[in-house]
């Protein structure tokens, strides 16, 4: 996976963070997360606070 694989990586941490509520969690948590995911595959410094956004929305909208 790379950052721009939003639904992928949304997929992933909610099989991964099951109970964890995404709409209260902190970007810098957020980062630490998804580059710890099996399977993900980019450089961590291509991140963003739009990409973060985007991963968290993803989330909040796969979670319900």
């Amino acid at each position: 996976m790379k950052w721009t694989d939003i639904n992928d990586i949304a997929v992933a941490l909610i099989n991964s963070y099951p109970d964890i509520n995404p709409q209260y969690i902190r970007f810098t948590d957020l980062y630490q997360w998804v580059i710890k995911l099996d399977g993900f595959d980019d450089k961590p410094k291509f991140s963003g606070e739009k990409i973060l956004e985007a991963i968290q929305l993803a989330w909040i909208r796969d979670a319900d």
